[in-house]
């Protein structure tokens, strides 16, 4: 498989991703309202394996915004873009992945650590 048909298949991986989290996220919102922190958090405190979820994807989501901020030498933007795929997830961070796959012409090295590896 070549470099370029790798980056072709991610990037599928990552606009299929945003597209069904987007939809879904929008089915939620127009089913149950925007309740989604009092239904998170409630099962965290409930302590049942739903709430073990919960809290593991919370720490998967604080960890891409930490590592999008660190990417980005926490400049002002990138704090910003952190906190916002730190709440939002895979909506805002998948895209910013297709964006760096463009920039970075594939090198998975520099979509990874950016200018921190030269």
């Amino acid at each position: 498989m070549t470099t370029s048909s790798k980056q072709t298949g991610l990037t599928v991986l990552l606009v299929v991703m945003t597209l069904v989290v987007a939809i879904l996220t929008l089915i939620a919102f127009q089913r149950e309202g925007a309740g989604l922190f009092q239904v998170f958090i409630g099962n965290i405190r409930a302590g049942g394996w739903n709430g073990q979820f919960n809290a593991d994807f919370t720490c998967y989501l604080l960890l891409s915004g930490l590592w999008l901020m660190w990417r980005n030498h926490f400049r002002p933007a990138a704090l910003l873009m952190g906190v916002a795929a730190s709440i939002l997830g895979i909506v805002v961070f998948a895209p910013y992945l297709v964006y760096l796959l463009y920039r970075e012409k594939g090198n998975l090295v520099k979509v990874l650590v950016g200018n921190r590896c030269e």
